[in-house]
Formats: C-alpha cells, sequence, structure tokens
C-alpha cells in the first residue's frame, strides 16, 4: 500500500479501535458464488471477477466481487448476463461515478478510493481514484479477463489463461504476481497485498506481510473460495468449513476476527471486510464473527442470500429475487440503497462505497 493509503488505513483503523472501545463501555474480496434457484429467471447462473473486500483504505469482499453463480467456479465463467453498474456511498475521488454508456458489466471490484468494471468482452474499465490515478489505468494487457480484484490503491485480474497481472501501487510488490500465480481459477485482493487460488485448490499470497496476511496456514488446501480482509485471510473449505489467518496486529487481536466460530460448518463461501468475516452457508443463511462497531455482523432476521460482499464497516447480501440487503455504518451512505434497485447479478463492497451489477436482460 502507497505511503497514503496506508496512513488512511492507519487512521481508519484508530478510529475503528476507538469506536469499539466506546461501543465495549456503552454495552466491519474473488467473491461468492453460491448456485441461484432455477425459478429465479431475473437473476441468472453466473460467474464473476474476485473480492472482497472492502474497504476502510482496502478492498474487502471475497474476490473483488460477489455474484449470483456457479458454486466452486468463482471468477472464472463470466455471467449469461450482462449489465449496468450502480453506485452508492463516498464520492470523495468519484469512485460512485460510473462512466457514461457503460454496458455489457459482469462483475464489479471496490477499492479504496476507485472501481472497477469487467465487460463481457473480457475488458476492465477502472474510475475513481483521483489522488493516485494509477490504479483506475488498466495496462494495456488487461485483455481476456476473466475476474478482477481492487486492493487498497492496486487492481489484479485473472486471465483466460489462468495468469494474473497486476497495476497501480506496487510497493509491497502487491502489483507483481508471483509466476507461482499460475493454474488460478480465484483472485482476492486488499491493502498491498492478494491471493489466488490455483486450480489444485491451493493458495498462493504475495505482498505486505506486516501482520502475516501472506502467512498461509501449514497444509492449506482443498479450498473453494479465498477472500482478503485488512491485513488477514480466510478460505472456505471443501468439507464447509473455514480458515483464517493473519490479524497479528496487536490492538486487533481484540476483534477476533481469525477465530472462527466454534462448530461453523456447511460454508459455501466466505467474505472479509476491514475487521470482519461474512460466511455463507449452503442453506442461504450467513453467520458473521469479527469487529461489529457499526452492527456489520448484525445480520437481519430471516435473511438467506445468494451471495456476499463484506466492506469497511458494513456489509450486503444479494437475494435470490435478484434485490440486496445492506446492514452497518451508514456515515457515507453506503447501507442507504438506491430506490429500486432490483435484478441485480453481482455486487461489492468497498470501504464506504458499493457496487451493483444490474441486469439489462441480454
Amino acid at each position: 500500500m502507497a505511503a497514503r493509503s496506508e496512513t488512511l488505513s492507519r487512521i481508519g483503523r484508530v478510529l475503528l479501535i476507538s469506536s469499539a472501545l466506546a461501543v465495549v463501555a456503552a454495552c466491519g474480496a474473488a467473491t461468492v458464488t453460491p448456485v441461484l434457484p432455477a425459478s429465479t429467471p431475473e437473476v441468472a447462473a453466473s460467474s464473476s471477477a474476485a473480492s472482497s473486500v472492502p474497504s476502510c483504505a482496502c478492498t474487502f469482499g471475497a474476490s473483488a466481487a460477489a455474484t449470483a453463480a456457479s458454486a466452486g467456479a468463482i471468477g472464472t465463467t463470466r455471467p449469461g448476463r450482462s449489465g449496468t453498474v450502480v453506485a452508492w456511498g463516498d464520492d470523495s475521488s468519484g469512485q460512485t461515478k460510473v462512466p457514461s454508456g457503460l454496458t455489457g458489466v459482469v462483475a464489479v471490484a471496490a477499492g479504496d478510493d476507485f472501481s472497477m468494471a469487467l465487460k463481457s468482452d473480457g475488458s476492465v474499465v477502472a474510475w475513481g481514484g483521483a489522488s493516485d490515478p494509477a490504479e483506475a489505468q488498466a495496462p494495456a494487457a488487461a485483455t481476456g479477463i476473466k475476474a478482477i480484484a481492487a486492493g487498497s490503491n492496486f487492481a489484479i485480474a485473472l486471465k483466460s489463461d489462468g495468469t494474473v497481472i497486476g497495476w497501480g501501487d506496487n510497493t509491497s510488490s502487491q502489483a507483481t504476481p508471483p509466476a507461482t500465480a499460475k493454474n488460478v481459477v480465484e483472485i482476492a485482493a486488499a491493502g498491498s497485498f492478494a491471493f489466488a487460488l490455483r486450480s489444485d485448490g491451493t493458495v498462493v499470497a504475495w505482498g505486505d506481510d506486516s501482520n502475516g496476511q501472506t502467512d498461509l496456514p501449514a497444509a492449506l488446501k482443498n479450498v473453494t473460495h479465498v477472500s482478503a480482509g485488512y491485513d488477514f485471510g480466510v478460505a472456505s473449505l471443501s468439507d464447509g468449513t473455514v480458515v483464517a489467518w493473519g490479524d497479528k496486529y496487536p490492538t486487533d487481536v481484540a476483534t477476533h476476527v481469525t477465530t472462527v466460530p466454534s462448530g461453523l460448518t456447511g460454508v459455501s463461501s466466505v467474505s472479509a471486510g476491514f475487521s470482519h468475516i461474512l460466511a455463507l452457508k449452503s442453506d442461504g443463511t450467513i453467520a458473521a464473527w469479527g469487529g461489529n462497531q457499526a452492527g456489520e455482523t448484525t445480520i437481519p432476521s430471516g435473511l438467506h442470500a445468494v451471495a456476499i460482499a463484506a466492506g469497511g464497516n458494513f456489509s450486503l447480501a444479494l437475494k435470490s429475487d435478484g434485490t440486496v440487503v445492506a446492514w452497518g455504518g451508514n456515515e457515507s451512505g453506503q447501507t442507504t440503497l438506491p430506490s429500486g434497485l432490483s435484478n441485480v447479478i453481482a455486487i461489492d463492497a468497498g470501504g464506504s462505497h458499493a457496487l451493483a451489477v444490474v441486469s439489462s436482460g441480454t
């Protein structure tokens, strides 16, 4: 992460910690892709680019974007439907100013202060990032793309040949995927680090490791989805269990974000936020843990979803009827959904802004 974003991240960390202390005194990547019911024609079964994040100064979310898709194929197959982008929340750097005429979008990724869209032709469109424009400038090599993921102020993209490219800030080598990132089926990014899930169920990590976020657990295998949070990682395994790591910064340990709830099983996908994690179970219910300074882990009663996205201090869920539910912090309007938002096929949550792809029916 560049010095500017790292400073903002630390400030955000202090603010959230202070908020958490106040709450205590009084009493927050990739990508989620479950199978949609056949009875929901408006939300076509699809897959999109990778979350999560993100993103108080990071991108959170499962692998860049949460979408209704075929389980186990996150970010590898573009949806049968495409559409337009709707954005809301913080717009301090133009991250919610969707480019005019942008259509044919199949997935989105929300970064620190920028946004990206993946089109059905495999091209990438980016906007925002007013103070650090390099992150919003996709290189000429960004063609034949199958998935996208946004970090704090860098981006990565998965190509059709299973390799990964990156651009933007490279202070921690986060925009330089290692040679081992091949045969990749899913990607995730946050802060100044990234993950790539390979077809054999193993994960490759690179970039900043100041809090152990790229120190993968020994013998991590049989991974079905991976997501990146502020300074930690989380993965769902083929047996329905979850593994989390990182978050070694002393003041963060109190959030217990890497302490997976005992007995948690039946998980189909995960999404990491600033200091919280969402886990979507195969029955459509959602489990959440970690920081809850703004109510981001307080799941709305009776909620069943087909996709999830964890943001900075808020959370999103996509329902089978193509509508979106949001909860948690709303200081920038990130949980105030646009009026009439429906027919949604993909979502992603950034630090304080959110993105959705609305089906055009084509």
